[in-house]
């Protein structure tokens, strides 16, 4: 298929094919072309421009024109840390809040993720699917292109890769990009209680031969907090992971500076996230390394927690990305406008700074910023038209407006629907 986009206000989002990651100063660039086209072939951007140049271009006689009228044409956000696959919602843990209980309260109450984990026990892959299909329709119609969607509510081995085949379902129907992590380290089972160095062996010794064996995940997570795994056990089960092809991407620093960047870093994790108890020395650990700082602004304003250090980040040179984390407890929203809101608005960046953070840096924070997260020759057509609007820097500062027109998605137009 070819599709010409013309009369664009603002094409942004352009980069160097080299480029993998922006970091420090780069992520304050957000290159843009006004007045421009944009030109698709089988999926993938081949070329772009001012209008004034598009006469000189040759293209074929079969091309499908779109007439951006006057909207802004920008890549589409890449949400590199999700929990979408879940059973139900968890409003009254919501109310407990309000009321006063701490996540880890809730937590100890049999709360949070283990009441995930009872839902999602009594469910059907078939009703998992249903129910994310209605979540992944809702991110895209919202702009996100490329999606990582982790595990973590099964705590045992058959619902665990039931998540995962649902997981891999979505991959296989739906256009948006998905990868797949595996995150049986996301709290200790009811069944072993008291019994964590057990539980740890079983992700080891049990449930990731059982991925691995059906090829289900990319990357393997753990949640390294207090309360919940050690560096010692997120080590080893990392270790673990690695052996059989996925790499890490950790859950860190939420509650406490607990050590799971450190361990990250040393572990060669593609991604730390979270990172809300984030502190001085522990950004100086990820310099020189290519682990990607993951904040999760939505998961500081839902849960009225502290937003991580972003704006030291960058202006400490290191790359920063933002995703929403969108799940029942912590973040239910995979809004990433918002989430790009709320990095300019408690955490400091530049609207800019925050774009690149929620689609170059998230994509790289998935290992697909070679072929997705910016406008560039060669990379897959994932895009939206806004309507018009008065800069790029309006995107984040109407947080709650919404701009998109229309959406495509490997080069081709994609209408909403619920399932």
């Amino acid at each position: 298929m070819k599709l010409l986009v013309t009369n664009i206000a603002f094409l942004a989002g352009i980069q160097p094919t080299d480029k993998l990651r922006l970091e420090g100063k780069e992520m304050a660039r957000l290159e843009t072309i006004a007045n421009a086209f944009l030109y698709v072939e089988d999926g993938r951007i081949h070329s772009y421009g001012a209008m004034s140049d598009l006469a000189k271009c040759s293209l074929p006689s079969d091309v499908q024109q779109i007439d951006a009228k006057g909207g802004s044409v920008l890549p589409s956000w890449c949400d590199s840390h999700t929990h979408i696959v879940f059973a139900g919602s968890r409003e009254q843990e919501f109310v407990d809040k309000i009321r006063g209980l701490s996540y880890a309260e809730i937590a100890k109450r049999g709360g949070g993720i283990l009441n995930s984990a009872d839902k999602l026990h009594d469910m059907s892959e078939d009703e998992l699917y249903q129910q994310a299909m209605r979540r992944v329709d809702e991110v895209i119609r919202k702009g996100t292109g490329c999606i990582e969607i982790k595990s973590g509510y099964g705590l045992n081995t058959a619902d665990e890769l039931k998540m995962l085949r649902v997981i891999k379902r979505i991959k296989e129907t739906t256009p948006l990009k998905v990868v797949a992590t595996f995150l049986g380290a996301h709290a200790v089972s009811r069944e072993y209680a008291g019994r964590q160095s057990e539980y740890v062996d079983l992700v080891i010794r049990e449930m990731i031969p059982a991925v691995a064996k059906e090829n289900l995940a990319e990357y393997i997570d753990v949640f390294c907090d207090t309360g919940f795994f050690t560096p010692e056990e997120t080590a080893r089960i990392l270790e673990a992971g690695t052996k059989y092809g996925m790499r890490g991407k950790i859950h860190a620093d939420e509650l406490a500076s607990s050590g799971g960047v450190e361990v990250g870093v040393r572990h060669n994790a593609l991604s730390v996230d979270h990172l809300e108890s984030m502190t001085a020395e522990t950004i100086e650990t990820l310099r020189g390394s290519e682990t990607m700082p993951t904040a999760l602004p939505g998961t500081s304003f839902f849960l009225n927690m502290p937003f991580a250090l972003g704006r030291k980040v960058i202006d400490e040179g290191l790359p920063l990305a933002v995703a929403s984390d969108y799940n029942p407890g912590s973040t239910p929203s995979g809004d990433m406008k918002f989430v790009i809101s709320l990095a300019c608005i408690k955490m400091r960046l530049l609207p800019a700074e925050a774009i690149n953070a929620g689609t170059m840096n998230s994509a790289y924070a998935m290992g697909l910023s070679k072929d997705y997260g910016s406008i560039t020759k060669g990379k897959v057509a994932n895009f939206y038209i806004t309507k018009p609007i008065p800069s790029v820097d309006f995107i984040p500062y109407a947080y709650t407006t919404p701009i998109i027109d229309r959406i495509f998605l490997r080069g081709e137009e994609y209408i909403p629907q619920t399932v």
